[in-house]
């Protein structure tokens, strides 16, 4: 390890020692489910910590991000491996096409949605819009073993999807490829992209949406449907208002009532 790595290293374990706390440590680990350890540092500090550290190093070379990602990701705290999206997000202008296998290894390596859905969209989704052509990659991660590769094939272009950009056809043959999967993950970055999209483009998603009706998960549905027009729920044979806009003007009721 270099002295700079060390330096990184000295860096973000004294600022989210200090901003975490036991009782928040212990709640992620249980709400995540995992095996990493917690310092119990919440998402504005590591955001802090990462913005601080980049504005001291702003010239990182290519070749000294990726070693440094590798120093943060080589422990078991998850703030720390948090730490290194965060760094790779801020300087992703610096990573190739050529980067993709080594950052498809981080997300092997990540095991939780919550680096993964950090990962595929802010980092290797920028890369791929810089590098069209590294789409063709795609179709074989969203085949892999791995569960989190293949999330992050359906979630790599969620941000220019939801802007109006990106390959919406190639996400949807990704996506048709997946729908027979009865893992929660899956199922939910499909519907999850398909509601964003929704709200600048209802037409495209209840053309998927009613073209896969048969096979569909109920929990793809749902999401996915979550913003379209009445008219088009009722097609797909849902209720006139989903489920969440149900319970929000129950509540927006119950606090009148009071």
């Amino acid at each position: 390890m270099s002295l700079a790595e060390r330096s990184a290293l000295a860096f973000f374990r004294a600022r989210f020692r200090r901003a975490g706390t036991p009782a928040r440590a212990a709640a992620e680990k249980a709400y995540l489910k995992s095996d990493l350890r917690f310092y119990g540092t919440g998402v504005p500090a590591i955001r802090g910590a990462v913005l601080e550290y980049c504005r001291q190093n702003p010239d990182l070379t290519r070749s000294e991000l990726r070693a440094l990602a590798e120093t943060l990701y080589a422990t078991n705290v998850h703030e720390l491996r948090s730490a290194a999206i965060g760094v790779l997000e801020r300087q992703r202008a610096r990573l190739t096409e050529r980067d993709l296998p080594w950052l498809v290894g981080l997300v092997r390596r990540s095991d939780t949605w919550a680096h993964v859905d950090w990962i595929a969209p802010k980092v290797i989704g920028d890369v791929i819009a810089r590098y069209p052509s590294a789409r063709s990659r795609m179709a074989r991660w969203a085949a892999d073993e791995s569960i989190w590769v293949r999330r992050t094939a359906l979630l790599a272009e969620h941000d220019a999807l939801r802007a109006g950009g990106g390959d919406f056809a190639l996400f949807a043959r990704l996506a048709e490829g997946r729908l027979e999967e009865r893992e929660f993950f899956i199922r939910k970055a499909i519907g999850w992209v398909l509601r964003e999209v929704s709200k600048r483009r209802p037409e495209i998603v209840y053309g998927f949406l009613r073209d896969q009706r048969d096979r569909v998960s109920r929990l793809t549905l749902q999401e996915g449907a979550k913003y379209l027009p009445v008219g088009q729920r009722l097609a797909l044979g849902l209720s006139a208002k989903a489920a969440w806009v149900e319970r929000e003007e129950r509540r927006k009721q119950k606090e009148m009532g009071r």
